[in-house]
């Protein structure tokens, strides 16, 4: 039995998101507790490429009426992923991270949290920490750019939002895994937005509900007073926006115990202290996610720690916090789409295009 969940385990880290192998055998875990064998066996067969039952059917020589209960079965537990379109369902690969996990919001235990939280450290030694393309970035959380910054469209939050015809709001799966852990924190919990054919997919498995644009917006600004960190994903034509804090994101939270968070994030931005202005009151470092600013006689950012989310600076009672925008040749530029963006980090990962074949 063992060896179907290696297989499934060797199967996911050859997509994009990576699913490496540890010693102490906790990836094969937390397979167990979510996949049945015979769940794990199909997964096996599925690569991120969506197809139809009848095409599965063909490829693997399974009955296509039995094939169609089971993977419909699998995407309703959050084990693939299904698009739907005009009453035509296909089927594909879900990475464990951003996929697998994230789907299994409604029905998280003890267990399942305890095996994650042990894993996701590990991934991000590596493969987050390891590779260039993230699967998500920062952008502005305030007005505050100087006069001369250009916000690109895909660096602007509302205009992320304005665009979407179909939005989902769901709950942040990272503060509802801590608050079963016992370490609840006390930012929003309902301010993750799914768009487009993951909206579909959340609201089809009751993960989420349908929102219009306007209320979006509200949320968007919610979270802002929150201070939390925006995070669309990693393309121009992002499916998501995150809304993130460093004590319970898994993504901050790990990346935070490294000595330069920076270097993994994807941000155009970044805070730099007006020293003339600043009292040392201390509030932007209460503020700050990642451990990035210092208190002396003034206040200091370090560059390395800093993510250029831009939380700081509102509160600032002496407008003493600055929120610049980098030089051109620094910019990023993300992937125009989703698939762009999973081919760069298969690339990095010296895989580029297994994830998409057919077995």
């Amino acid at each position: 039995m063992t060896d179907v969940y290696r297989a499934l385990a060797k199967h996911l880290d050859n997509l994009p998101g990576g699913y490496p192998a540890t010693e102490n055998g906790v990836e094969l875990r937390i397979l167990k507790r979510l996949f049945t064998p015979e769940e794990a066996e199909l997964a096996t067969c599925l690569s991120m490429l969506p197809e139809r039952v009848s095409a599965i059917a063909r490829r693997t020589g399974r009955d296509p009426s039995m094939l169609a209960e089971m993977l419909e079965k699998m995407a309703l537990k959050g084990l693939i992923f299904r698009r739907s379109k005009k009453d035509e369902k296909a089927y594909s690969a879900a990475m464990f991270v951003i996929g697998i996990w994230e789907y299994h919001l409604n029905d998280l235990d003890e267990g399942l949290v305890r095996d994650v939280n042990a894993y996701l450290p590990y991934i991000a030694r590596e493969v987050w920490m390891k590779h260039e393309t993230q699967h998500l970035r920062v952008v502005p959380i305030s007005k505050t750019l100087t006069a001369e910054a250009t916000v690109a469209s895909y660096d602007d939050a509302e205009q992320l939002i304005k665009q979407q015809s179909k939005i989902v709001v769901q709950p942040c799966i990272c503060r509802k895994e801590h608050e079963i852990a016992g370490e609840k924190c006390d930012y929003p919990v309902e301010v993750c937005l799914s768009f487009g054919t993951a909206a579909y997919y959340y609201e089809e498995n009751k993960l989420g509900r349908d929102i219009s644009v306007a209320e979006a917006l509200e949320i968007l600004e919610t979270g802002r007073k929150a201070g939390l960190v925006i995070q669309p994903g990693n393309a121009q034509q992002s499916v998501n926006i995150c809304m993130c804090c460093g004590c319970c994101c898994q993504a901050l939270k790990n990346l935070k115990a490294f000595e330069k968070p920076a270097l993994a994030i994807h941000s155009n931005y970044f805070a730099q202290v007006d020293e003339d202005n600043c009292t040392a009151c201390g509030v932007c470092a209460e503020r700050c996610h990642m451990d990035a600013i210092t208190m002396g006689e003034t206040a200091r950012v370090n560059p390395d720690r800093c993510i250029g989310c831009g939380v700081c600076v509102p509160e600032c009672p002496t407008d003493a916090m600055l929120y610049l925008q980098k030089a051109s040749p620094d910019r990023y530029v993300p992937p125009k789409h989703v698939a762009e963006t999973y081919l760069r980090m298969a690339k990095e990962r010296g895989l580029f295009r297994p994830y998409m074949s057919k077995k």
